[in-house]
């Protein structure tokens, strides 16, 4: 019904970039919100990020002024760009839809994150 295909993850340094991205397809509403979720092992699920149709955005405490969450209706795709990367960033990062009258989610199968010290 709903798919979902992350991209950009990979390795880097203490204090590098990456930019994540997901592209959803199916049968997607006007009115949906997309966003991020992270999970390090022996760490709970957490949201890192979300974005609305409509521009409203929520970010984590821990990624404040760091992260920056955007997304374009016309794809359908959400962007995650994360900069001054830490190693407690390493996670898989699941990228997330919730969509229609009973708010339903989707999931893509996630992108590694890795930052180095």
């Amino acid at each position: 019904q709903v798919q979902l295909v992350e991209s950009g993850g990979g390795l880097v340094q203490a204090g590098g970039s990456l930019r994540l991205s997901c592209a959803a397809s199916g049968m997607i509403s006007n009115s949906n919100t997309m966003g991020w979720y992270r999970q390090a092992p022996g760490k709970q699920r957490e949201l890192v990020a979300s974005i609305r149709t409509d521009g409203y955005t929520n970010l984590a405490d821990s990624v404040k002024g760091r992260f920056t969450i955007s997304r374009d209706n016309a794809k359908n795709t959400v962007y995650l760009q994360m900069n001054s990367l830490k190693p407690e960033d390493t996670a898989v990062y699941y990228c997330n839809l919730v969509r229609g009258a009973m708010y339903r989610s989707y999931w893509g199968q996630g992108t590694q994150v890795t930052v180095s010290s």
